[in-house]
């Protein structure tokens, strides 16, 4: 307690405040922009640090950090265009309610989700990082492979009309993730001998294709029918009911998040849909769902905030990053020659719990700042439709554009875009294609590993508890509207 509270000392001096305060603005400001998520964003500020203290440095990354997740849940919800794969569940239901005239409370519902999910996410950082990584170290290739494959049954089983549509849906993300070379064999995969798609089609490029133009390419094959209304923004404060259905996802989210931002298991991706499929689960309001359920804002934003602060968990404690900003910021660490792992809580102990510090203080910052901003940001929706939607289509082709510089990316955008149209018009729900993009990779690589330990008995899958227990709650969600039936 008292190294936190030196920390606090050292996070608040003004010029550290300062590095917070820019943190924070930049990031969300970064985050607005599809492509342009918080790894790019501290990988691009990496120069302009070499001449601060590493202290400095590193509290404006973590600034920067959750500003950026914040600043794509914007996008997210207001246009239907995820910042980065952590928002990509937000825009289920926070888009819907941004249509119905409820945008500044999906994003107020989203600011305090993400201040309660850091907060809560920073205080179990602080308790809990030597349990928790030394239970991360526990965790093999058959854990990850079982945890992966409940994101995808959970997903599947929970959204769409029918499971089928649910599976058909996840088979096409799965396809679009085969794209690239094999990482272990060095074989091309679905490359058509393009050496542009070795490195496979980025989880971004996807996910903007398939929410924010496939969504455009909806609503202007419709235009014709009716002439479409500039959208309400409604009133910027959330109601007692909606404080009411939010409290409990708001708590529940962390307990997700943390977890699962402290193994390498995909960051924030799997515990956010996770989180969606339990809040839709327990909520009462089923008929609302899909439509613009508060709580499906409420508890993927609070899961990603507390992943954020898992991540650090493993990164401070083994220098082991589990997401593309834990990478960079262990680059940064590097920069400085400061190596994390066991020993960096004895050799700049004042460095760590500065940095900790300033995840209170930015978690703070952010409600501060983009709390008063919600109605502000909503106002966006003012815009009549064709010149909303069309500056959607040009905010996501510069997004797509800026992730690798290349002509092709924004060709693979539209034709995602057009795959995503067609997913609507036959009623395939769009979240697990992205699921499968996302975590498909990853699955198909920790199978392997699995198997090549195993030296390919199939028991290799099933050879520790954790594994087991996993694979008994996957066979529950299978079999449950089965016995369900056999009850009634």
């Amino acid at each position: 307690m008292t190294q936190l509270l030196n920390g606090f000392g050292t996070a608040l001096t003004p010029i550290n405040l300062l590095y917070a305060v820019i943190g924070v603005l930049l990031g969300t400001a970064i985050g607005v922009l599809p492509g342009i998520g918080p790894a790019m964003a501290v990988a691009l500020l990496l120069p302009v640090t070499y001449g601060l203290d590493p202290t400095g440095s590193f509290i404006m990354f973590a600034g920067i950090y959750y500003g950026g997740m914040f600043g794509g849940s914007t996008t997210s919800i207001l246009l239907n265009t995820p910042g980065e794969t952590a928002a990509v569940v937000t825009a289920i239901e926070g888009n819907p309610m941004a249509r119905r005239g409820r945008g500044a409370q999906a994003l107020a519902t989203a600011a305090i989700g993400h201040f309660v999910g850091g907060l809560i996410g920073t205080i179990l950082l602080v308790l809990l990082a030597p349990f928790v990584a030394s239970v991360a170290v526990d965790i093999g290739a058959p854990d990850y492979f079982a945890i992966m494959l409940l994101a995808f049954i959970a997903v599947t089983s929970v959204l769409g009309g029918s499971r089928v549509r649910g599976f058909a849906s996840l088979l096409i993300g799965l396809a679009i993730g085969l794209v690239g070379l094999d990482e272990m064999t060095g074989q091309q995969r679905l490359t058509f001998g393009s050496l542009q798609l070795a490195d496979g089609i980025d989880v971004v490029v996807v996910a903007v294709g398939l929410f924010a133009i496939g969504e455009s390419l909806w609503v202007a094959a419709h235009l014709r029918r009716k002439m479409a209304e500039p959208i309400p923004v409604g009133r910027p404060w959330l109601g007692r009911e909606d404080l009411r259905r939010s409290w409990k996802p708001w708590l529940r989210g962390p307990l997700i998040g943390f977890p699962f931002g402290a193994i390498p298991a995909g960051g924030a991706e799997i515990p956010t849909f996770l989180s969606y499929v339990t809040e839709r689960k327990l909520s009462k309001h089923k008929d609302e769902w899909g439509k613009g359920a508060i709580e499906g804002v409420a508890g993927p934003e609070a899961t990603a905030s507390a992943s954020a602060a898992g991540t650090m968990v493993s990164m401070l404690t083994l220098g082991l990053p589990t997401t593309a900003v834990a990478a960079v910021m262990l680059v940064a660490f590097q920069q400085f020659g400061i190596q994390p792992g066991p020993l960096l809580f004895q050799r700049e102990s004042a460095l760590v719990w500065a940095l900790i510090a300033s995840m209170f203080i930015g978690t703070v910052l952010l409600l501060v700042l983009n709390l008063p901003l919600a109605p502000v940001w909503a106002k966006l929706l003012r815009l009549p439709r064709p010149y909303l939607y069309a500056g959607i289509l040009f905010f996501a082709g510069v997004g797509a554009y800026a992730v690798g510089g290349e002509v092709l990316d924004l060709v693979i955008l539209f034709v995602i875009g057009l795959l995503g149209f067609m997913m609507r018009r036959f009623g395939l729900p769009v979240l697990p294609a992205v699921l499968g993009v996302i975590l498909g990779p990853n699955a198909e690589q920790q199978m392997r590993r699995a198997l090549q330990i195993s030296d390919g008995h199939l028991s290799g899958l099933v050879n520790t508890t954790f594994s087991v227990v996993v694979y008994g709650i996957i066979a529950v969600i299978l079999c449950w509207p089965l016995l369900r039936r056999l009850r009634t």
